[in-house]
């Protein structure tokens, strides 16, 4: 049985929150190195990677052909956040044509 939406993107937002109150706990008792620089920088990256692989499992070419879009923009322009946003709207567009 899949849970409702609104309970994944609370858990998934409490997953996110957590990741990122780790980060500065992590970085009032760790000393700062490249290492750990790496590592808060990529947990967002990390979570966002779990969403969009549980989408792409339970999904089919539309979330795949969105997927695709996101990574590609994140390429060219650098901004995740611009990128997560344009992959949402590219399966929203497909959906509307009836892919």
């Amino acid at each position: 049985m899949t849970p409702p939406l609104w309970q994944m993107l609370l858990v998934m937002a409490a997953a996110s929150l957590f990741c990122r109150l780790a980060g500065y706990v992590a970085m009032r008792f760790l000393p700062p190195s490249n290492r750990l620089d790496a590592a808060l920088k990529a947990t967002p990256l990390a979570v966002m990677a779990g969403i969009t692989a549980q989408a792409l499992a339970a999904g089919g070419l539309t979330e795949a052909l969105a997927l695709a879009a996101a990574i590609g923009l994140t390429v060219v322009t650098r901004s995740d956040v611009g990128a997560a946003v344009a992959g949402v709207g590219v399966a929203a567009s497909l959906r509307a044509l009836g892919l």
